[in-house]
Parts: C-alpha cells; structure tokens; sequence
C-alpha cells in the first residue's frame, strides 16, 4: 500500500530512535532491525543535514543505487543554495551521468587489477615498518600506530603527496568528514584546495610517475578535466582512498578480538583472509551509509512515495545485516558467504578503489596476527569509542597489547 508522505512533524534522529540504555554510535544494528521490522523505508532527521529519507532494506538499498531518478548533484535537493565556493565538490561522488562517467572513465586506468596487485610488495612493506616501529611487547593504539598511516601512506605516495604533508591531509579529512564545526570544515576545505592547487602546479612543472602527475596530464587531452574537476578528484581520492580504510582495518581487527573462536580460525588457516576481510566488510563496514541521493523527480521506494527534491540516506550497514539476505547477521563468521553486501556500495558509483581497499586490509590483517602471535584488547570492548559523523564508522582509537613481536 502506497504510504503518502507527511513532513508537518519534526522527523526524530537515529539516536532518538535508540533503545533505553543503548548508544546508537556504539551500536547503530539495534536500530536499523527494529526499523527495518517495521518497513524498509523511514523519516528521519540528521543534524547539519535535515530530514532525510532512511532506506535499510538491501533489496531497496541496492535498487536505489542504481535509479536514475535519484541523483547524487545536491543540486537536485529543494535545500541547495550554495556549493560554498570549494572546488572539491566537483568529484564522481556528487556528479551523475554522464557528468560521472567522464570522471571516472579518466582515472579508471589508474585503478585496474594489474596495477593494484602491482601494489602488493609496497604495501607488504610499509606494514612490516610500522609493526618494526612498535615496541617489541607492549600496549599501543593500533589506530594511530598502523591502521591509519598505513593507507594514509599509500595513498599519498600513489598521489605524489611528501611523506612530510601526510599528517596535513588526515587532520583536514577527519574534519571534512566529521566536522567540529561548519566553520573549521570550510576551513579545512579551503586549505586543501589550495594546497592541491599548488600540488598541481608542482606536477605540471616537474611531472613524476604517480597517479597526481598522470591526472595533471589527462587534464590536457580532449575533454579532460578542467582545473576544478582536477581539485576535486585529487580530493576525493585522497579522503576516499585512506579514510575507508582506515575503518575497514580497525573495525576489522576489532571484531576479530572480540570474536575468539574467529581469531582462532584465521590464525590456525590464515587462507581464510579473503573471506575474512568480506565478512568484515559485511558485518560491520567502514561506510555506514552512501553519498546523499536526492529526487530529481517523484520517486516511490516500497510504497513510500518521496517528492521530488527530497534527500535519501541509503543505508549501506543496514543493508549488509538484512536478515533475509544474511542468516543470523549479528552474527560474526568469517566462513560464511559474505558476498552480496554493499560495503562499497553498487551500480555507477561502486568505490573504484574496492581492490585497493581490499588488497590493504587483507595485507594488513594477516601481517599484524603473523607478527603480533598474541595480541589482544587492552581494554574492555564496550570501552572502545567509536569514530562520530553520519556517513563512515570506525573506531578513534583501538588500544592493544602483545608480549612479543615475530620478525618479518
């Protein structure tokens, strides 16, 4: 039965849908099950962005993701008034065909599954040398010890980023995607244009074999990228390309520790990694929810009718844990058949760096339980906090110990 939509009542957030005595940023799945028991499409409101509608179903979700009708241009939204002057909005993650498939067609060839496994040794490398730099047995937090210089470190060497700017470009992206205040995130935009601006001229200048020099070149050829599109794609590569997985090794690591038998299993065969690392994806991924989609025209999702100029919120966590696609999805199991989730989403704007992504994480993971034999939580599990922001999940910080350290 069609449902027509009422916006006269103030939508509640996710938080104030939260049970009695439950955190919704430390547990959001509470939440998205009972919802989804009730429909798979709901009013809510986000802060800083407003109501929105929540779609949870993976079947919705997925169907969504690719409707034409719903775009990812904000200027689609009935809110828009202003892009605020930074030329980092203009990347494939707020465009839509065929706008998008220029974009992306111009830096797909800097992503294909030759070059990636390219990547493989250095990779191997730079996370032998951050376990090398942890005490040989002690406590750390993972976070700020391995899981985020390590793709932060390959992402700026892929983009010809001085190893010396790397800390930089994480305080402007933590702040561009969970900003303290919308000041301190135009601010952040600001300097990183800027700094990608001067990037730029530097490569034109002296080109090098990385990815920024061959997206300088490919804005000289036929309808190339113009000089805000380079911005914006530079941009959206470097936050995208480390903030992801950044979640993805942390959030990963922690539900292995939290899981024992898990643990065990991948430790006794480590063969298991590749599935391992999907049911991390799965169970609880680095991306709580798609880039904001907004209705260019009416658009009905099951029997919700959504106005034209309305935002949708697609929840891609939601979707991975749909019970009638995964049996017992709170349930952690690195042997199941985690295919089908939509960690990194589906349809034109599935994540063009997922074998990056992967590659990472599976290297990550198997290095740290090969070197680090014992290691463990070093606090309570309920005591770790999670990351804040709407849009990606992970944890600020994951403090752990060994007591020994195997070499490489």
């Amino acid at each position: 039965m069609r449902t027509t939509a009422r916006l006269a009542a103030p939508a509640p957030t996710l938080e104030q849908l939260a049970p009695e005595g439950t955190d919704f940023t430390a547990d959001p799945y509470p939440v998205y099950a009972a919802l989804r028991e009730r429909g798979p499409v709901h009013r809510v409101h986000v802060p800083g962005t407003g109501g929105v509608w929540l779609v949870l179903g993976r079947d919705e979700v997925r169907a969504a993701l690719t409707d034409p009708r719903l775009c990812n241009d904000i200027r689609h939204s009935a809110t828009w008034k202003s892009d605020g002057g930074n030329a980092i909005g203009l990347n494939m993650l707020q465009t839509d065909a065929p706008h998008h498939t220029r974009l992306r067609r111009l830096v797909a060839r800097e992503f294909t599954a030759g070059r990636v496994e390219a990547m493989r040794p250095r990779v191997r490398q730079i996370a032998d040398g951050l376990l090398d730099a942890l005490p040989a047995a002690g406590t750390a937090d993972l976070v700020a010890g391995y899981a985020l210089p390590l793709p932060l470190t390959v992402i700026c060497e892929l983009l010809g980023v001085p190893s010396s700017d790397q800390p930089l470009f994480h305080t402007w992206s933590t702040e561009l995607v969970a900003p303290s205040s919308p000041a301190a995130a135009g601010a952040a935009a600001a300097d990183m244009s800027a700094y990608f601006a001067a990037l730029v001229a530097a490569k034109a200048d002296d080109p090098g074999p990385d990815l920024m020099t061959a997206l300088v070149l490919a804005s000289a050829e036929e309808d190339g990228l113009s000089p805000e599109e380079l911005l914006g794609m530079a941009f959206l590569l470097l936050v995208a390309g480390h903030e992801t997985t950044v979640n993805l090794i942390s959030s990963g690591v922690l539900a292995l520790l939290r899981h024992p038998g898990q643990l065990a299993a991948l430790r006794a065969d480590p063969r298991l990694i590749d599935g391992a690392v999907e049911e991390m994806l799965r169970y609880d991924g680095p991306v709580t929810a798609a880039a904001f989609r907004h209705a260019a025209e009416p658009v009905e999702i099951a029997g919700v009718r959504i106005p034209a100029g309305d935002s949708v919120m697609l929840s891609l966590a939601a979707a991975s844990r749909d019970p009638g696609h995964f049996p017992e999805p709170d349930r952690f199991d690195i042997r199941r058949s985690a295919q089908g989730h939509l960690a990194f989403g589906h349809g034109i704007h599935h994540c063009l760096g997922a074998p990056l992504a992967r590659l990472e994480g599976r290297i990550a993971v198997e290095t740290l339980l090969r070197r680090l034999p014992d290691l463990a939580l070093a606090i309570a599990p309920e005591s770790v906090e999670r990351r804040p922001g709407a849009m990606l999940r992970g944890v600020s910080a994951l403090p752990v110990r060994w007591s020994r350290r195997l070499p490489a």
